[in-house]
């Protein structure tokens, strides 16, 4: 494949539910869409989106946080969504909060979702949570999701609204890094790839600067 293909990898915006959410128990936090910060993280991503960059796709997991943030850059770029599942978030168990009363389904969500997080920043992976999804196996569809889109779209800039342990395992893949998770993935960041011809240049890592100027421009 000769041509610059430009992947931009997302984390989708905020969707830790606000104290007292109640909500559908059944799969805890994947039911739940962007929180009030994470629509503003969104809409200022797809301003930015809109004004430096000429995407020609749109892709995202179907999970409902990622949906909503990959419908906003869709709505400020005039594109459609593409939905594939490959690219959704790491399995890390049963998250049912079905047992919790429903007033305090957040906060147990919520400091799930903080437990996880420091035993991937402790140990570089979530191997020790039992139920998880190998590494092995979120790869190999990581790697068949990209490929597929590289074929799709040769010398295009693509978005692809994903997750910050589905985004640290394929980076980490490709550039040779021993940790599946090696950097706390900011909401709405972008992690930008060139590929061409089989090889990987990392363009940026981690990049909300257009947070800041949001934050920047209400004060």
């Amino acid at each position: 494949m000769s041509a610059k293909t430009t992947l931009h990898l997302i984390r989708h915006g905020d969707a830790i539910p606000e104290p007292g959410k109640v909500f559908d128990p059944e799969t805890g936090y994947d039911v739940l869409g962007l929180s009030v910060k994470g629509r503003a993280q969104a809409e200022a991503l797809a301003e930015r989106l809109r004004a430096t960059t000429q995407l020609g796709a749109v892709y995202a997991s179907p999970t409902l946080r990622a949906k909503e943030t990959a419908l906003a850059i869709a709505r400020a770029t005039g594109l459609e969504v593409r939905f594939d599942p490959r690219v959704r978030e790491i399995y890390l168990g049963d998250e049912s909060v079905a047992h919790v009363a429903p007033e305090e389904r957040a906060r147990v969500v919520r400091e799930r979702l903080e437990t996880l997080a420091q035993i991937a920043l402790r140990d570089g992976s979530w191997s020790a949570v039992p139920g998880v999804e190998p590494a092995a196996d979120v790869k190999a569809r990581m790697r068949a999701a990209i490929d597929d889109i590289l074929t799709a779209h040769p010398g295009a800039q693509v978005a692809i609204v994903s997750h910050a342990g589905a985004i640290n395992t394929y980076l980490a893949d490709l550039l040779g890094v021993p940790r599946d998770f090696f950097f706390p993935t900011g909401n709405t960041s972008l992690s930008s790839v060139r590929m061409e011809n089989g090889r990987a240049i990392l363009l940026r890592l981690n990049d909300t600067a257009h947070l800041e100027r949001s934050v920047a421009s209400k004060a």
